[in-house]
C-alpha cells in the first residue's frame, strides 16, 4: 500500500484547553513523521480540507467536537460516505459520542458507576435521583460533553435550589445523574490505556485538594503505579467488547471494594498520557502499521 497523506485530527484552538494536548500531539507529530508517514495536521470542521485525498484519518485531538456535536456527526457522516479508513472507526466513535453507551456496557455484564438517566425534556426531580442513588451528593453532566462541561457537584440542598437551572438545560439536552463516588477524591481515578487492544500503560489520576475533577487542566495530579491485576483485567474486558477494533482506548474507573467501575470510554479525543510511559509513541506506531496492513517503515 502507498501512503500518500494521513490527516492528523486536531481543533480551532480558541484557548478553551491546556497546551499539554498540543505538546503531546506534536510529538506524536513529530514522530510519526520521523517514522516516514506523510503526515500532517487538520482541523475536523474546516470546510475548505478535501478528505477525499487522505489514506487514513487519525482521531486525536477534536476537542470541541462535543461543542458542536451536529456538525460533528454530519463530517463522520462525510468521511463515511468518502469510504475514508478512519481511527478509530466512525461506527465507534458515533456510538461512544453519546455517554448513554454506558447502556451496553451495563447491559453486558459489566460494572459501570450507577447511574439515573435524564432524556432531553423531562424534568429533573432531586429527592428522587438521590433516593435512587442512595447518596447525600451527585454528579450531574450531560450524556454528551467532555472536559467537565455543564458538570454539577451537587449536595441534596443544592441541587434543590439548581432545580429550574437544570431543567433549563433539560430542555436542550440529555443528561446523566450519579453518586459522587468518593473513592475519586481518596483513591484517584484510574486510566488504562490500549493500542490495538494491547494493554500500554496505566495512569492514576487525582484531583487537588477541595476539588473533584482529576483532569490535569483543572489542577490534578497524574502518577504511574502499577495496577491491580483485577482492574487491569477488567479493563482489557471492556476493550475486548467494545473497542476491539480501535487503534486506541481509554479505560477510565473507579477501584470500588477491589472492582473498577467504568466511568468513561473514551475513543474520541482522550489524552494518552504517551510522555508518561516509554516506548508508548513506537505502540502508537506500531498499531497505526497494524492497521494499514504494512510493515512498519
Amino acid at each position: 500500500m502507498n501512503i500518500q497523506q494521513v490527516a492528523l485530527i486536531t481543533y480551532q484552538n480558541t484557548g478553551s484547553f491546556s497546551g499539554i494536548s498540543d505538546e503531546e500531539n506534536d510529538n506524536l507529530f513529530r514522530y510519526l513523521t520521523e517514522k516516514g508517514l506523510p503526515v500532517s495536521y487538520q482541523i475536523w470542521d474546516d470546510p475548505a480540507v478535501d478528505w477525499s485525498q487522505f489514506d487514513l484519518v487519525l482521531l486525536k485531538s477534536p476537542w470541541d467536537y462535543f461543542d458542536k456535536i451536529d456538525a460533528f456527526y454530519a463530517w463522520l457522516d462525510k468521511l463515511e460516505q468518502l469510504n475514508c479508513q478512519v481511527l478509530n472507526p466512525v461506527k465507534t466513535v458515533r456510538w461512544n459520542a453519546d455517554k448513554r453507551y454506558l447502556k451496553d456496557v451495563q447491559e453486558r455484564g459489566l460494572k459501570i458507576v450507577p447511574t439515573v438517566w435524564l432524556e432531553k425534556g423531562q424534568t429533573f426531580d432531586a429527592t428522587e435521583a438521590f433516593d435512587i442513588l442512595g447518596t447525600e451528593k451527585i454528579i450531574l453532566k450531560p450524556s454528551v460533553s467532555g472536559g467537565a462541561k455543564n458538570t454539577f457537584a451537587l449536595t441534596r440542598e443544592d441541587a434543590a435550589a439548581s432545580a429550574a437551572s437544570i431543567n433549563a438545560l433539560l430542555q436542550e439536552e440529555a443528561f446523566l445523574v450519579q453518586p459522587f463516588v468518593e473513592e475519586i477524591k481518596t483513591k484517584g481515578e484510574w486510566s488504562f490505556l490500549f493500542f490495538n487492544g494491547e494493554y500500554s500503560h496505566t495512569i492514576l489520576k487525582t484531583a487537588k485538594p477541595g476539588d473533584f475533577r482529576v483532569q490535569h487542566f483543572f489542577g490534578g495530579t497524574i502518577h504511574t503505579p502499577e495496577p491491580p491485576a483485577a482492574l487491569l483485567e477488567t479493563a482489557h474486558n471492556i476493550v475486548d467488547n467494545f473497542a476491539s477494533d480501535c487503534l486506541y482506548a481509554r479505560v477510565d474507573g473507579v477501584e470500588i471494594n477491589g472492582e473498577l467501575y467504568l466511568m468513561e470510554l473514551e475513543l474520541i479525543e482522550p489524552f494518552l498520557f504517551m510522555a508518561m510511559s516509554e516506548g508508548s509513541l513506537e505502540r502508537y506506531y506500531q498499531a497505526v502499521m497494524d492497521h494499514l496492513q504494512v510493515p512498519a517503515l
